[in-house]
């Protein structure tokens, strides 16, 4: 996989797993993941951005996000961390106030180094595979891509 290759598999029925790999550290990227000023450089698909962004990055800790997008649409989402892992591992529950996906998923984000690039690999758990399908339905692919794109200037700006 080369390092701008977003790659989205579905190994089980409720499952979306993203994965892409970033030409710097895993402290690093596990900074611009965490940390609101680096989050507020990258954050969202092209033409979104975010205008609200807090992280209360502990264990039972919770985050929220409100970006804003073309035509000034408003996206909400947030959820509570369940495990912080520094600097290679997260895990957090995700749900959006428009419901687009409804209900709650847990995300299960995974960073591994090796000769100083990074893989990223989250899981997206959802409670159903109806609502797996949905996301995927959506523009969900090209918003991450175009996100991890966007991550990735800010890394090679580090």
């Amino acid at each position: 996989m080369t390092a701008t290759t977003l790659r989205v598999t579905t190994p089980a029925a409720t499952d979306i797993v993203l994965t892409r790999v970033f030409n710097a550290p895993r402290h690093l990227v596990f900074d611009t993941l965490t940390q609101p000023d680096l989050l507020k450089r990258w954050f969202g698909a092209r033409g979104w951005h975010l205008v609200e962004c807090e992280v209360d990055l502990r264990v039972g800790g919770s985050w929220r996000f409100v970006s804003m997008g073309p035509g000034n649409r408003r996206m909400g989402q947030g959820g509570v961390y369940h495990e912080v892992e520094a600097p290679g591992r997260l895990a957090y529950t995700e749900s959006y106030d428009d419901q687009w996906a409804p209900g709650e998923s847990l995300v299960t984000t995974v960073l591994t180094e090796h000769a100083g690039r990074t893989t990223l690999t989250s899981t997206l758990r959802y409670a159903s595979p109806e609502v797996r399908d949905l996301v995927l339905a959506a523009p969900m692919e090209r918003g991450v891509g175009e996100g991890y794109d966007r991550l990735d200037d800010v890394l090679t700006s580090l």
